[in-house]
């Protein structure tokens, strides 16, 4: 896949604030408050995408990545902290409001097989919830319709085709084509090329640049494929059972990665020289449980540079250099 070449953007406003998010689920059936269990799926989180930007999203897979984005999306409710959309706070935001606000955020799922009704139609599919939300006037519907499946290189003749007609690819457009359907502010690609082959992942990765260059849409994008997050993404961020671990622009991260989390990530993308050696860095033993993580730093007991106070003491998530940030005890906490 070739280095993506973005053209230079003017600085715009936040689209979306995070500020300490946290989502917990409770494990269990214990009736007294004080002996119920968590998953700490998403631990005080915090992060903010720009207007017309794209932030990836970068972890081993239970890291939290896919949880964070339903929470955003209140497909989960949440525990604590905000979410600040344009003007609204979603946390507080009741049926009706939320509901209004729905066709502004959408999501891209990861499996474009499980994803899509059967029964319906490719133009019933996409069309669904552009009639449901009053997006265009009725008379205007399959023009529409038929308008956005061309920006998505979909085929006119596929509109009263099923599903099973399709390969995956080519579902994923489909699933592509819903979301833009509703005319959304920012979209929430949950690892949507992960079950496509790389040719075919390629693709679907220049159709959304080419719909952010059209559109002006804003992209939160979860994978666990750095190279395809450093060829889509403005900004990276990375996360590890459930906290952020690295923030920072996509030449920061990829030029200067500075937690030994992310020295390990990166050092698991291929190269495509055969005659290149790249060092991998294998990371001992199985991530710790969600429900009890380990005190200090989350990552020391999998760390090759654990000191004594990673062990106790948690690291401050500080910015070392401008829109770069880290937590770890290899740099200053002062």
């Amino acid at each position: 896949m070739a280095k993506n070449k973005k053209t230079e953007k003017k600085k715009t406003k936040d689209l979306l604030v995070v500020n300490n998010l946290k989502k917990y689920f409770p494990v269990g059936s214990a009736w007294l408050e004080k002996n119920k269990q968590y998953v700490q799926a998403v631990d005080d989180v915090s992060f903010t995408i720009k207007e017309g930007e794209t932030l990836g999203v970068v972890g081993e897979s239970g890291c939290g990545k896919t949880t964070l984005g339903r929470t955003i999306l209140r497909l989960h409710s949440i525990t604590d902290g905000e979410i600040l959309y344009d003007k609204y706070d979603i946390g507080k935001l009741g049926k009706k409001a939320l509901r209004k606000l729905r066709p502004k955020i959408q999501i891209i799922f990861q499996d474009p097989y499980s994803s899509l009704s059967p029964r319906m139609t490719v133009g019933e599919i996409i069309g669904e919830a552009v009639r449901e939300h009053k997006i265009v006037p009725p008379e205007e519907h399959q023009d529409y319709i038929m308008g956005v499946m061309k920006s998505c290189g979909l085929q006119p003749y596929y509109y009263r085709r099923y599903p099973h007609e399709f390969s995956g690819g080519q579902r994923q457009r489909i699933c592509v084509a819903r979301a833009l359907a509703l005319k959304p502010d920012l979209i929430i690609c949950d690892e949507p090329v992960s079950a496509l082959d790389v040719s075919i992942q390629a693709q679907v990765i220049n159709l959304l640049n080419d719909l952010q260059n059209k559109f002006g849409i804003t992209y939160m994008f979860i994978s666990h494929d750095l190279s395809v997050v450093e060829y889509i993404s403005d900004e990276i961020m990375v996360m590890y059972l459930g906290s952020v671990v690295e923030h920072g622009t996509r030449e920061q991260v990829f030029k200067n990665p500075m937690h030994p989390y992310t020295h390990a990530l990166m050092s698991a993308i291929p190269i495509p020289d055969p005659e290149v050696k790249s060092k991998k860095i294998i990371l001992k033993g199985d991530i710790p449980s969600p429900i009890n993580p380990p005190k200090g730093c989350k990552f020391h007991t999998r760390c090759s540079k654990c000191m004594e106070i990673c062990k106790t003491v948690t690291p401050k998530f500080k910015e070392y250099e401008e829109g770069h940030k880290v937590a770890c005890h290899l740099y200053s906490q002062d």
